[in-house]
């Protein structure tokens, strides 16, 4: 099975194409988006084009099946932030979409492909695997808004014409997904591939203040109930708390943050964050729910204002299947001896929610500066087909093991 480099990165860059920003490689394509569609619309064309089955599902997830009943899967997600990197995601579609021919034209097992929806969360946490996977029933799903107040049953309307029946994940027998590393790691090393052990898991959630509005000029620091403070007094008190508690591959942020009325002269009645916190532990992932709550609920006793909690989103680490990641290391000593490592994954990828019904595998390549999310996220070409080669060689380990 030999793959054809100069045809994948001719497709890697095509679909960049779609919500090119202007700027470097950056794309802008978020789910549902008018270049997401667009995008979803070219690679159906690639599957089809590839003798693959094409399936969209009630949710916008798109399949390249391959014709035997059951097949290897392999794949990613092709949505971005809303200013996003041209191979966060992508990387994984196109690498899949390769193999899957590849393995057309040299008569080996049969290779399906997907590009999953959402799994950059506009609307929840990697939201069509979830429902795909099981994590997230569509009902809930369909509630989901976006920062502008779009649900997501109003988006996924957009494609109402689309998607057939959800397809039988039984018809797959694992899932591998090549991705960018997202991190510093293998640049700093100069190593060429990380064989992912496991990912990590996520708890997501909007928390919101409600003080008093009220005039910047008027209003003494001692009678006002700011609902800015309290947040401030909110992140300062749990960066205390954890310390205990953490580890230095633990991460939490403060996202998305909305002001209301978010004027200057004015004194916030109320403001809405996200708080996001991530770790391989799901019980340090608990204890520190436990810290979140009870450091919002005094700080809002102690400010006089008003307190909500939005729902919990969240993902359990994963470990990977132990064949499959053999099966990676082995290919990544053929294709690249001694400059590969085993690693962990500090991103939340569709390969968790797919874990749900198979055995899964991830594969990294190097993220120059180890940037991501941004459009100044690249890899250079020569890793990009490291990684695919090293994953073709693992798909025939697989299929032939």
């Amino acid at each position: 099975m030999k793959v054809n480099a100069e045809r994948f990165l001719a497709d890697l860059h095509r679909l960049r194409e779609f919500g090119a920003s202007g700027i470097g490689k950056g794309v802008v394509r978020p789910a549902f988006s008018e270049a997401d569609l667009a995008s979803r619309a070219w690679l159906a064309e690639r599957f089809s084009a590839a003798g693959l089955e094409v399936r969209y599902d009630p949710v916008g997830n798109l399949f390249g099946l391959a014709g035997a009943e059951r097949s290897l899967l392999l794949g990613s997600h092709s949505d971005s932030q809303p200013e996003g990197g041209w191979l966060d995601g992508a990387l994984g579609v196109i690498a899949a979409l390769e193999i899957a021919r590849a393995a057309q034209e040299a008569g080996a097992p049969p290779v399906s492909v997907v590009s999953f929806e959402d799994e950059e969360g506009r609307f929840g946490v990697t939201t069509g695997s979830a429902i795909w996977g099981g994590a997230l029933s569509l009902d809930q799903a369909d509630l989901l808004t976006d920062r502008a107040g779009i649900t997501f049953a109003d988006a996924r309307r957009r494609i109402a014409g689309w998607g057939g029946p959800f397809v039988d994940p039984a018809r797959f027998s694992a899932f591998m997904e090549m991705h960018i590393e997202q991190g510093p790691w293998l640049d700093d090393a100069q190593e060429a591939i990380g064989v992912v052990e496991s990912i990590v898991g996520i708890r997501d959630m909007r928390i919101t203040f409600s003080g008093q509005q009220n005039h910047a000029g008027t209003t003494p620091m001692h009678l006002r109930r700011d609902a800015v403070q309290g947040m401030v007094a909110f992140n300062t008190l749990i960066s205390e708390r954890f310390a205990n508690v953490v580890t230095p591959q633990t991460v939490w942020t403060v996202g998305h943050v909305a002001v209301h009325p978010n004027a200057s002269s004015i004194v916030p009645g109320r403001v809405t964050f996200s708080m996001q916190w991530r770790d391989g532990d799901p019980d340090r992932l608990a204890r520190m729910e436990a810290i979140i709550r009870e450091a919002a609920d005094e700080v809002a006793a102690h400010q006089g204002l008003g307190l909500d909690f939005g729902p919990m989103l969240g993902l359990a680490p994963v470990e990977m299947d132990a064949g499959l990641r053999r099966a990676l290391e082995e290919a990544a000593e053929d294709v690249v001896p001694g400059r590969w490592r085993r690693m962990p994954s500090g991103a939340l990828h569709d390969a968790t929610n797919v874990s749900r019904h198979m055995p899964v595998a991830m594969l990294f390549v190097p993220s120059i500066g180890g940037v991501s999310h941004t459009f100044e996220e690249d890899t250079a070409e020569a890793d990009l087909v490291a990684g695919l080669r090293v994953m073709a060689r693992a798909v025939q380990r697989t299929s032939s093991g």
